[in-house]
């Protein structure tokens, strides 16, 4: 009998034009996890503003990093799973799906149902849990596979932030990158809005986040707190790589408004510049592919902001993609 895999990403676009883009923004934003408001103000904030006026800028963007073959993101997530299932062999069957757009979690689980496995492990691939991404998947999954007859052994991983592997896989890929040659590294993160946070926290009885130091250590109360997170991983990767203190900064992007996570990393870079940094390194431990976020928000955006503040420029670490170690450690966090 064989065990099956599901790796799940957040998905992309079908096409970098307007109607495709507002497709995908419309599914995307539209769940409540995503935006966590009143229904009816989530319905009409997504449906009359947002989706309309952000698809065609959008679309722009999307072009931007469009290759010839698709989406980077979903050709990378398919080079990776291509590449899982070489790895783990016959005894395995492995599929590929993406919360928002295509390939979606009930075609992918389809196909896994009819193949009859006896335990299906679901990775969604978000190194740091967060309910607008993770819980959002998971609860996907289990909305589809509850309407089975025959429900499986299912071995649900909800986050891998710190798992030894994980960890190794990034370093293996900073490898390529000569640390000392930068002034500062920066480990960027997608921001989120600090509510979603505290709701995190609220979940466990701790009414008390305070988005201060309550995320320099990992316990019972924040293991699954998205900030105290990424903080972890960054902790890891500072202490692996030997980057010594105040040449590194935890930071959060794509923020929408200033009640998002802080450091905002397009503050941060605008400071280091204007303190004589000209050269910085940039990590994005909680994208395993790259995507408009790493390729363009870091890639193109950010190294321009920093060159009109004075910076040369700022160097983007590729995540993870179909990497040797990244293949090794999903074959260990799985098992």
């Amino acid at each position: 009998m064989k065990e099956a895999v599901l790796l799940i990403n957040l998905g992309t676009p079908d096409a970098p034009t307007p109607g495709k883009v507002a497709q995908y923004l419309t599914q995307f934003l539209n769940d409540k996890r995503v935006i966590d408001i009143n229904p009816i103000g989530r319905f009409l904030l997504v449906n009359g503003i947002i989706v309309p006026f952000r698809s065609f800028k959008s679309s722009k963007l999307y072009q931007a990093i469009w290759t010839k073959d698709g989406s980077p993101l979903l050709l990378n997530s398919i080079e990776l799973k291509d590449k899982v299932q070489q790895h783990l062999g016959d005894r395995y069957i492995v599929e590929l799906a993406m919360r928002y757009r295509k390939p979606s979690i009930q075609s992918a689980l389809e196909a896994l149902r009819k193949q009859s496995p006896s335990k299906i492990h679901i990775l969604p691939l978000y190194p740091q849990y967060a309910s607008s991404s993770t819980g959002s998947t998971i609860e996907e999954v289990l909305n589809q596979i509850k309407k089975w007859e025959v429900i499986p052994d299912l071995n649900i991983i909800s986050k891998f932030h710190q798992h030894p592997k994980f960890i190794e896989a990034l370093i293996d890929q900073a490898k390529a990158y000569d640390l000392n040659a930068y002034d500062h590294v920066l480990f960027s993160y997608h921001g989120l809005p600090e509510r979603q946070i505290v709701k995190a926290s609220v979940h466990y009885g701790q009414n008390t986040c305070k988005m201060g130091d309550c995320c320099n250590t990992i316990n019972a109360n924040n293991q699954y707190c998205y900030r105290a997170n990424c903080f972890e991983t960054s902790r890891q990767l500072v202490k692996a790589l030997n980057i010594p203190e105040g040449k590194y900064t935890t930071t959060f992007q794509s923020r929408l408004d200033d009640k998002w996570l802080k450091p905002y990393s397009d503050k941060v870079i605008k400071d280091l510049a204007a303190k004589g940094s000209k050269n910085i390194l940039v990590f994005s431990p909680a994208f395993v592919a790259d995507c408009l976020e790493t390729i363009h928000e870091i890639g193109t955006e950010y190294d321009e902001l920093f060159k009109e503040h004075g910076g040369n420029s700022i160097t983007l670490v590729k995540s993870l993609n179909s990497n040797v170690a990244w293949v090794n450690a999903i074959k260990t966090i799985i098992s």
